[in-house]
Parts: C-alpha cells; sequence; structure tokens
C-alpha cells in the first residue's frame, strides 16, 4: 500500500471535571475491558479542535456549520452591494437556496417558507461568498444561477475544516464531503468512580436581615482521569478535497496543533480543567490507521512505586511495539514529545522532540508525500525523519 496516514496518540491527566456531561448533567462515562471508564466523546473534542482553527488559520480558510444559511448569505450580498435594503439581501439570499434546493416555498402562499436550513449546513466562507457574487450577477442580468452552478459553487473551494471534518446534506447527497480525520472517544486508562460535589451559595444581604442558611444548594458530579486519546488523518483524502498541497500542510499542522492544545469546555469555570498532554506520539504509516487503545483493556491501577501516568506510558511502549511487530507495521516516521521522566519510556517509540519541532517534523513529511522535494520509495524520502537511517 502507498497511503499517507497520520496516527496521533495522547496522553492526558485531567484534575476534579465535568468535561462533557449526559442529558442528566453526569460526565459521560463507557465500559472498556469490563471497567467503566471516564469518557469524553469524539464530538466534544472535534468541537474544541474546530474553535480552535479560528486561532490558527486565516478565515478565508475556514467554514460555518449554521441553520441561519440565509442570514448568513443575506449578510455578504449586502457587503456587495450595500444600497440593496436587508429585505431585499434577505430574498436574494432566499432565492439561491430554494434554487438550490435546500429551501422550499410556502405552496399556499407561494411565499419562501423559511430562510433556514432544516439541519446544520457546513459551507466554507469562499463558497459563501462566491453564491453572493453568483446570486447579484444573476440579478443584473448575467450568467442565471441554476441549480447546476449552485452544485458548483457549493462543492469547490472547500475549507479546511470541511475537509478534515467532512460535511453532509441530507437534501443533496452529492455534495457531501468525506472526512479526512477520525477522532475516538477519549477514555481513562483505569477505571472510574462519580463523585458528587456538594455546594451551596450564599445570599450577600442574609446577614442584614439576621438570617441563616444558604440561598441556594446544588450537587455537581465529577471525576478525575488520565485519559488515552487518539485521531488519525488520512492527508489523501484530505489533499483529494482540497485539491492544495500548501493547504493541506496547514490542515495537518493546525490539527497537530489543536489536537493537544484543545479541550471540551464543559463546567470549566467550576473546575478549572485545562491541562496539557503528559506526552503526545505521532505516528505517520504507509499502510493504515492503528488503534492502540488495546493497551489499556486490562485497566492501570496505580501503585505506590508508580502512578497512572507512569504506567500508562509503559503499556503503552510495551503494547505498540508487540503490535507493531507481530503485524510488520514499522511506521514511516515516528516522534514523541513528553513531559518529564513518568513519561520517558515513550521516547523509544520515535524521536524525541518539542511539540512546535513533532509540528514542524510531520509536516515537512507531508510536503514530502505529496511531491512538494525529492520523493524516495513508497513516495516519502529516505531516511524518514525520525527513524534511524
Amino acid at each position: 500500500m502507498n497511503r499517507t496516514i497520520i496516527d496521533l496518540y495522547a496522553l492526558q491527566t485531567v484534575p476534579p471535571s465535568n468535561l462533557n456531561r449526559d442529558d442528566t448533567g453526569s460526565p459521560k462515562t463507557a465500559i472498556y475491558g469490563g471497567v467503566r471508564r471516564a469518557r469524553v466523546s469524539s464530538q466534544a473534542w472535534k468541537r474544541a479542535i474546530r474553535l480552535a482553527f479560528a486561532d490558527l488559520l486565516d478565515p478565508s480558510q475556514l467554514g460555518e456549520r449554521t441553520k441561519r444559511v440565509g442570514e448568513s448569505l443575506a449578510r455578504r450580498i449586502r457587503a456587495l452591494e450595500p444600497e440593496l435594503s436587508d429585505e431585499e439581501a434577505s430574498a436574494l439570499a432566499a432565492n439561491v437556496f430554494v434554487t438550490g434546493g435546500l429551501a422550499k416555498l410556502d405552496k399556499k402562499k407561494g411565499e419562501l417558507k423559511d430562510v433556514e436550513s432544516g439541519y446544520l449546513l457546513f459551507l466554507s466562507h469562499r463558497q459563501l461568498d462566491n453564491l453572493a457574487r453568483a446570486a447579484l450577477e444573476a440579478e443584473r442580468g448575467g450568467a442565471p444561477l441554476d441549480k447546476a452552478r449552485f452544485k458548483t459553487l457549493v462543492d469547490t473551494e472547500h475549507s479546511i475544516d470541511i475537509a478534515m471534518f467532512g460535511r453532509m446534506v441530507a437534501d443533496m447527497a452529492d455534495i457531501n464531503v468525506d472526512a479526512a480525520c477520525q477522532v475516538a472517544h477519549a477514555i481513562s486508562v483505569h477505571g472510574v468512580d462519580n463523585e458528587f460535589d456538594y455546594f451551596t451559595a450564599v445570599d450577600d444581604r442574609k446577614a442584614d436581615a439576621a438570617e441563616t442558611g444558604a440561598g441556594m444548594i446544588g450537587t455537581i458530579e465529577f471525576n478525575s482521569s488520565t485519559l488515552y486519546r487518539y485521531a488519525t488523518v488520512d492527508v489523501d483524502a484530505l489533499h483529494e478535497t482540497l485539491g492544495d498541497p500548501a493547504a493541506t500542510r496547514a490542515a495537518v499542522e493546525a490539527f497537530l496543533t489543536a489536537f493537544a492544545r484543545s479541550m471540551p469546555t464543559g463546567k470549566q469555570n467550576t473546575f478549572a480543567h485545562r491541562t496539557l498532554p503528559d506526552a503526545v506520539l505521532v505516528r505517520l504509516r504507509d499502510t493504515q490507521p492503528i488503534n492502540l487503545v488495546g493497551a489499556f483493556e486490562t485497566p492501570i491501577r496505580e501503585t505506590q512505586a508508580a502512578g497512572r501516568i507512569e504506567l500508562a506510558a509503559a503499556a503503552l511502549a510495551r503494547h505498540t511495539a508487540a503490535v507493531e511487530n507481530a503485524y510488520g507495521e514499522r511506521p514511516v516516521a515516528s516522534w514523541v514529545t513528553q513531559v518529564g521522566e513518568q513519561t520517558a519510556v515513550l521516547a523509544d517509540l520515535g524521536k524525541s522532540v518539542s511539540f512546535a519541532e513533532l509540528v514542524a517534523g510531520v509536516s515537512e513529511q507531508v510536503d514530502v508525500a505529496l511531491g512538494q522535494s525529492a520523493l524516495g520509495e513508497s513516495g516519502f524520502g529516505q531516511p524518514a525523519l525520525g527513524q534511524p537511517a
């Protein structure tokens, strides 16, 4: 096989927190290895990563996911043609989505039923800009904006976040975009029992009335855990959607950075839970993604001699070597960023570097894989970064 797959692994210790809660307010959990584990859903961390893109990429490289697509388009139409009233711009925007088949006319009144989509619609900023220009061009008697042209405009110039996380349009499946990344649910490497924080809120004026007692009583459920996290990026699929090596490289760099630095914000003001990973391992593969969660099928149990992060790092190192040796899955390149002696065992799995050097090293190898420098066997330069010659 000749693929370009980036596997990302992280071990991250989180203090008492409620990062991602269910419909009852409890921290999400999962049974793995017959033991209940703390869990942070894939969706929660993907949203955190996507929001982090706003600080890492130019707005022109991003998109927006909203039901209020008519409002977004009308705002752009008015920016291009300030003489139009809000109502005129909104009507033009609504007609665009009626033409495209994503909004409907009220059959009784012959009016627009709603300028909102019936579901979240993910469009790049450039796609919205192009639709705005096309709508004004058609209004002025230029090229008509028919359904075929609408589809072309919303199926080209995809943003990095659309290419990375994908897009599904129920009413127009031919403009769907397959996601280039997969993000696993983060789970604790050990079993957890949720705890409850019983709290009271005091009325500041109660003393004036010579009253006692709390103004409010409540509980918040929480846990603390050492999480195993995994994600993978299919660079070939990413490049196919973006169609530009520079954009693909920017997307990879942004994803690596956001994967390590972002966190879901659930109850963050109550728990101040933001941490950085104790270790990040990146494996560049040319065959398939490999989730190494099996390292923690047997839950980690801390001892007096070693804590959870140290034992988890050792388990991940052993399992990685065992799986890759058994299946002949030697990575093309590998990098490790680890903090302190507790995770030092992971340094044997790749080139031990700072996180900035890790991002730069992966980015260089992506350039090589996309043909931006001299190509070696299997599309990669030889010897690979992070591996001995």
